[in-house]
């Protein structure tokens, strides 16, 4: 049996700490064994709470470190692309947060050390290999709401604290990378095909000038996708898609909790009681873990791993389209 990947982790985020790396820990391909901070103290206190057995007190060292087979980015969305690189061209490959880069162009330049370096890249958008979102697609292409006309999604939390990195507009800040990146890549993961135009609306923080409040409207070749999200309204998150004949409606379709079954509600009967919905329970699983291993088994394997980034790049188009529409006024092309 082959050996399991040996994992480093760039900078002590939240998500790192508290979410992948015990889901990774707990996987079945993936070996946990350091962590780098800027902040020497900090990466030690970050490696005895995760039961890390090695700590650096700057990225180069852990990058040095022949031991470490692959990285885990979390930084701050402005580090994602620089740092990335920097890992590749260690010799490291590499799972980046979401959003992979701060625009399409500087997504195009990390797949462009990619194809140099020979290593894995990825992104972590985990919601593409959860059980729910595969059983969505599938329900889907068997045609079982019809022909899929529609994907509608609200998404939000609270969050004004001007010294929280996603409140900083020049590290790429915002509810639409942060969040409303969940809505495009599940859209277009449904609908299997890219937008072909897109229109959108964008509230600006008068202060801190993210966009707190962005909606979007994407127009696919069979059908629409349109979205709200926020990071100043009440934590919310729900998505439909919708057919000729029935629907789907996600229950928790993006922070799906990992010590709780999750549910997705299929209705082919239209009776706005009710009376039709089917529900499908998947058992608990632990997303990033999923994901750390697809990953992990597609460095082993040689294999594709679950977000590449020529769909990164797709993705990111989208995104600066969203941007450059509510900046113009007008429709605009990915």
């Amino acid at each position: 049996m082959p050996q399991r990947v040996r994992w480093g982790v760039l900078g002590a985020a939240n998500i790192a700490v508290k979410k992948v790396i015990p889901a990774m820990q707990a996987s079945q391909w993936c070996e946990m064994v350091a962590i780098a901070s800027r902040d020497a103290a900090r990466a030690r206190a970050a490696a005895e709470e995760a039961g890390l057995p090695k700590h650096y007190g700057s990225y180069e060292e852990l990058l040095a470190d022949p031991g470490v087979e692959a990285i885990y980015n979390p930084l701050p969305n402005h580090l994602h692309v620089p740092w990335s690189i920097r890992a590749a061209e260690a010799g490291k490959h590499v799972l980046c947060e979401k959003p992979i880069a701060l625009n399409a162009a500087e997504a195009r330049e990390l797949l462009a050390a990619r194809d140099r370096t020979g290593v894995k890249i990825g992104e972590a958008f985990m919601v593409r290999t959860h059980p729910q979102w595969l059983r969505t697609r599938e329900i889907v292409r068997e045609g079982g709401i019809g022909e899929l006309r529609a994907v509608i999604g609200a998404f939000s939390y609270f969050n004004r604290d001007p010294k929280n990195i996603r409140n900083i507009a020049e590290w790429g800040g915002g509810a639409l990378m942060d969040i409303g990146c969940y809505p495009i890549v599940t859209s277009r993961f449904v609908f299997g095909t890219e937008p072909l135009r897109v229109s959108a609306l964008i509230e600006r923080d008068p202060e801190m000038q993210i966009d707190r409040l962005t909606s979007a409207l994407l127009e696919f070749p069979t059908g629409h996708a349109l979205f709200t999200c926020s990071m100043q309204m009440v934590p919310h998150q729900r998505m439909q898609i919708i057919g000729t004949k029935g629907r789907i409606e996600l229950e928790i379709p993006f922070n799906a909790p990992p010590d709780r079954p999750t549910r997705i509600l299929v209705d082919s009967t239209g009776d706005l009681l009710g009376s039709g919905v089917r529900v499908e329970e998947f058992p608990i699983c632990d997303q990033y873990g999923i994901q750390g291993d697809l990953f992990s088994r597609a460095i082993l394997d040689g294999g594709e791993v679950p977000t590449p980034l020529e769909e990164s790049v797709a993705n990111m188009a989208v995104i600066d389209a969203v941007f450059r529409s509510a900046a113009t006024g007008a429709w605009e092309r990915p």
